[in-house]
């Protein structure tokens, strides 16, 4: 189990160094709202899940909760890097609005809306499953981050995109695919 905490916690790292290098191609915002106010929150829910929370009396020691909650974490961690990249320039920190915004629904677009935040909240599920499940604790604070940041932008997309913005919300769910 420590080689899998191991692997987790580099590729947590590696993923992290990617984001911060792929966020310089960004567009230039032109209204942050409050994102860039708690800028670090997932960074920071990373740490706390790396560092307090693999260490504790909920530390798992099931191969089988090790191997799912690895499975979860790679799942989560591909969808959001490809929503990152599907996304390109008009990937912004959360509630920041871009200048010549265009709205993206193809791709993992097309069944949610928002597959960043259902990214990192599946790769982080799998990190507490594989690691500690005190880490549940800061998947729910994220995903209600996560849900509160969505809709600030359904708000910002509904007014960028009056014609088109509706149908794609009537099509598709928020954070998870045909339910929510």
């Amino acid at each position: 189990m420590h080689a899998l905490r191991t692997a987790i916690d580099v590729a947590w790292v590696v993923f992290w160094l990617y984001w911060l290098a792929a966020a310089m191609r960004a567009k230039q915002s032109v209204r942050s709202g409050r994102g860039l106010r708690i800028r670090g929150l997932s960074v920071l829910a990373t740490v706390l899940l790396l560092g307090v929370l693999n260490r504790g009396s909920l530390a798992t020691h099931s191969l089988t909760l090790g191997a799912i909650g690895a499975g979860l974490f790679a799942a989560g961690i591909v969808l959001a890097i490809w929503a990152r990249l599907h996304l390109g320039r008009d990937w912004g920190m959360p509630m920041t609005q871009r200048a010549e915004p265009e709205l993206i629904t193809s791709g993992p677009y097309s069944l949610i809306r928002n597959p960043i935040y259902s990214g990192l909240l599946l790769a982080m599920l799998g990190t507490a499953l594989a690691t500690n499940l005190f880490g549940l604790i800061v998947v729910a604070i994220l995903g209600g981050f996560f849900f509160y940041s969505a809709s600030i932008e359904e708000k910002n997309l509904a007014t960028s995109f009056p014609e088109t913005y509706p149908a794609y919300r009537a099509r598709t769910k928020v954070l998870i695919p045909f339910l929510l």
